[in-house]
């Protein structure tokens, strides 16, 4: 029996079972992300790679895989990848960010973490949530994910004032 949306969800986005995983660090936690994916390096090979330019580059360099490599983050990386989760091009986001230093292109950072939101794609901001995230059995199969219509929310909402 096919289960039915829940009433909020528009449609669904199927993820294949080689997921398109965004990787990006901030750079106090580069190492921990490398570290964390030089790790789980057996698992990352299966999939597809893409990461904002510093990162992608240590990882590509550090594992000997294929990154996709987006601009810096503060140069634009962080709107880049924003827009591939948009456009359907990402499945997951490995982001270690650094919640205790300032950044400079804060305002694109919180844009990214929002747009992972709006687009329900598995988000990981921490070691142990990435681990939890690439360790599931939903990464070695299809996976069906809803969509809200946010445009149709947001109509209903202007209609209501």
């Amino acid at each position: 029996m096919k289960k039915t949306h829940p009433s909020i969800a528009s449609h669904t986005s199927k993820m294949e079972i080689k997921k398109r995983i965004g990787l990006v660090a901030h750079d106090y936690r580069k190492r921990d992300l490398l570290d964390w994916a030089e790790y789980n390096k057996e698992i990352l090979k299966k999939h597809e790679l893409f990461g904002t330019g510093t990162t992608g580059g240590l990882i590509s360099e550090k594992l000997g895989l294929p990154v996709y490599r987006f601009m810096s983050g503060p140069l634009g990386g962080d709107q880049q990848l924003g827009a591939a989760i948009a456009q359907g091009a990402l499945d997951i986001l490995i982001f270690f960010w650094d919640p205790l230093q300032a950044q400079p292109h804060d305002v694109d950072v919180k844009a990214l973490l929002r747009i992972a939101i709006v687009y329900n794609i598995p988000l990981a901001c921490s070691r142990s949530s990435a681990d939890f995230l690439i360790s599931s059995e939903l990464m070695n199969e299809p996976y069906e994910r809803y969509l809200v219509d946010y445009g149709k929310r947001l109509k209903s909402l202007s209609a209501d004032q």
